[in-house]
């Protein structure tokens, strides 16, 4: 949890879809009361310190409006995270299974992070299935858990060429262009 707090705290702020909000909003926004649940450990306070009090950004075509520190991303997605982006500071963290997806085929994913947990489920949504190109990347940083999990940083080596940069590559090396 420390780990994750921190990682939190670097980020200027957070983008999720509709559904991890929904969740991340059930679990870690502070009650009314002002006090935490009982079921949370003490551990775990800075993580939910830290997470509601984060700027939030949603991208919900279905959801009416949002609150907890947060507002919707409405429009053009590539258009509205490309003018987030722009904005001063860190960097936005971007959380969830869809949204990732679809920021990675848009290529307005500057980091990767993945924890690899010492469990074999079988079962369970594929990280960035159906991803349209294939996207080379290198390792950054690592960070090892005593529990045996791994956090893993990679970054794209480089950007995905236009189809006339495909062309002119393909060109000056003397090679059909790549699919």
């Amino acid at each position: 949890m420390r780990y994750w707090t921190a990682e939190m705290e670097r980020a200027d702020a957070l983008l999720f879809g509709r559904v991890t909000y929904e969740m991340m909003e059930s679990a870690w926004r502070r009650p009314a009361t002002g006090t935490w649940p009982d079921w949370m450990s003490e551990w775990e306070v800075p993580f939910a310190e830290a997470i509601d009090r984060s700027k939030k950004y949603v991208v919900s075509s279905t959801l009416s409006g949002v609150d907890w520190n947060a507002e919707p991303v409405r429009g053009d997605l590539g258009q509205a995270v490309q003018r987030l982006k722009q904005e001063p500071g860190e960097g936005l963290w971007v959380g969830g299974v869809t949204l990732p997806l679809a920021l990675a085929d848009l290529g307005l994913i500057d980091e990767y992070e993945f924890l690899v947990q010492p469990v074999l489920a079988g079962h369970g949504p594929t990280l960035l299935a159906g991803l349209r190109e294939r996207i080379q990347v290198e390792l950054v940083a690592r960070h090892e858990f005593r529990s045996g999990a791994v956090a893993l940083r990679y970054r794209p080596t480089r950007e995905r060429p236009t189809a006339g940069e495909a062309q002119l590559d393909a060109e000056s090396s003397g090679s059909d262009p790549q699919p």
